[in-house]
């Protein structure tokens, strides 16, 4: 994944970045059970474009559900991959399964 897209290895450091960050960010919980690992695949090229977007605007955190799990718990995250758009660290909007480019860009445009 691109540098452009930060991606904490544990939930304090999930947080960590989260209190640095100013402006939306768009929290992207991924998995890598079976089930989950194609359409996160996936998800990751769709949330690559957002960010390239919505660079300047927008903060992507890219977190596996397995290694952040308070995140994962505080925002109800019940799947991979999921995708809460967050201001001031409170959830604003959620988008959960795969996602098309199109349908990620009109729900960013639309919430931020």
């Amino acid at each position: 994944m691109a540098s452009r897209m930060h991606q904490p290895r544990e939930s304090a450091e999930f947080d960590f970045v989260l209190s640095r960050v100013e402006g939306p960010v768009l929290a992207y919980f991924s998995g890598t059970w079976p089930k989950a690992v194609q359409a996160c695949k996936e998800m990751d090229v769709v949330v690559g474009e957002a960010a390239d977007e919505f660079a300047g605007r927008l903060t992507v955190l890219k977190a596996d559900i397995t290694r952040c799990p308070l995140p994962v718990k505080r925002y109800g995250v019940t799947g991979a991959p999921t995708l809460v758009l967050l201001h001031d660290a409170e959830p604003t909007a959620t988008l959960t399964g795969p996602q098309s480019p199109t349908t990620l860009s009109a729900f960013l445009h639309r919430h931020l």
